[in-house]
């Protein structure tokens, strides 16, 4: 009996499903070129349900065809049975996000904050998972929301332009959340990135906004911080006109979008990073930081590019996100940061550390993307709940 005896298909499938499980629960020291291709092989962290739905079509078919009656066939069914039963852990490890993402809310605000919130919002915080996590993970977009493409916000072409997210029914004076995509300062683009959170609050009458920024090599740092800068003030003087209350910005970002985040956030009004408009207040509400990279202490004289150089004591409030098996940015250096804020901020620092998280983690709808999604809605609803300029409600 030789392979060709059989369909390939089973056989690939199977030995394709089965490695990307396992290079998801590997242990994260794995060699470091393994750990570059984890946006790619780690997909699966977060898509478990698909992974397991497309083992079970593709076994299904062939026991219909007699291939797995083949030797080759039996080894493929027996892989099978392993890649299902680390699918299983991966969901295990995604169902635990929920309770760490309460328990850390819970450590970090005020004794009593869920009785501050929208009693909707508090239970959306419990929620394990939704429809969308195991039947439509990649359907990220939502009929009730409409987007305006490529507003410019400066003077850099596409690098300098954003979107605008908002409910057709198109409130006014609604929150307003400007999000940063990620992509190591030389990559990435609005509108790829984040999108589950993105549209559920732009659902719950949220205005959100989804910005570009200048890119390296073309530009270096504090390019890229003026450039968000850029977009606060934008939003400051713009963002009435698309229903956002400009005294409501609450600041996100994922992996550099995180860091970029974290500068924009210890440096209000700084008019070094503000050149041409430094009397437009950069101040935002919050802060959300999701598997960012926070540099070291840098004691180097000039102007330092990592968050870890600026004092937390005027930081806002803080909501930080990272997994315990990240391979690109270890989660070491997210606790660090949270130390550090927690030192000398007097505002709450939510610390989050999820469970069997990689990078990239919020790209589809999944049991871990809507846990999180739900504790910064959660913890959003905090913050406006204590802040003097709250006249929004949640839908």
């Amino acid at each position: 009996m030789t392979l060709s005896s059989i369909p390939l298909g089973y056989l690939i499938t199977v030995l394709f499903i089965a490695w990307c499980t396992y290079f998801v629960v590997a242990p994260p020291n794995f060699p470091r070129i393994f750990n570059s291709l984890g946006s790619y092989f780690g997909v699966i962290n977060e898509l478990p349900f698909f992974a397991l739905f497309w083992l079970i079509g593709s076994t299904s078919l062939a026991f219909i065809e007699g291939d797995v009656y083949y030797p080759v066939g039996w080894m493929a069914f027996g892989i099978t049975i392993l890649a299902v039963g680390t699918l299983l852990v991966i969901i295990h490890r995604g169902l635990q996000t929920s309770p760490v993402v309460s328990q850390a809310m819970d450590d970090s605000l005020e004794k009593k904050w869920r009785t501050t919130i929208n009693p909707k919002i508090e239970r959306r915080l419990h929620k394990k998972f939704s429809s969308a996590a195991l039947l439509g993970p990649f359907f990220k977009r939502r009929y009730d929301i409409e987007r305006i493409a490529n507003i410019n916000y400066g003077n850099a072409g596409m690098r300098n332009q954003l979107d605008v997210y908002r409910h057709r029914s198109h409130p006014t004076g609604c929150p307003t959340l400007v999000h940063l995509h990620g992509g190591g300062f030389v990559g990435g683009k609005k509108n790829s990135q984040s999108l589950p959170l993105i549209y559920q609050l732009a659902s719950k009458g949220w205005v959100c906004i989804s910005a570009n920024y200048r890119l390296s090599p073309d530009v270096k740092f504090p390019d890229h911080l003026i450039d968000i800068k850029k977009v606060i003030a934008w939003v400051r003087e713009h963002g009435s006109e698309y229903g956002a209350d400009p005294t409501m910005i609450f600041l996100a970002g994922n992996s550099a979008g995180a860091h970029l985040t974290a500068m924009a956030a210890l440096t209000p009004n700084s008019p070094t990073f503000q050149p041409g408009f430094e009397c437009v207040d950069t101040s935002v509400i919050a802060a959300i930081c999701l598997y960012g990279y926070y540099g070291y202490i840098d004691t180097k004289p000039g102007l330092f590019s990592s968050p870890m150089a600026y004092s937390g004591k005027e930081a806002p409030p803080f909501f930080v996100a990272h997994g315990d098996q990240d391979r690109l940015v270890p989660v070491e250096n997210a606790r660090r940061f949270a130390e550090h804020l927690r030192d000398s901020s007097s505002n709450p620092v939510v610390y989050v550390e999820l469970p069997g998280a990689e990078h990239n983690f919020d790209l589809y709808h999944s049991i871990r993307t809507e846990a999180v999604v739900h504790g910064i809605e959660a913890f959003t609803a905090w913050v406006r709940a204590n802040n003097k300029h709250n006249s929004n409600k949640i839908f």
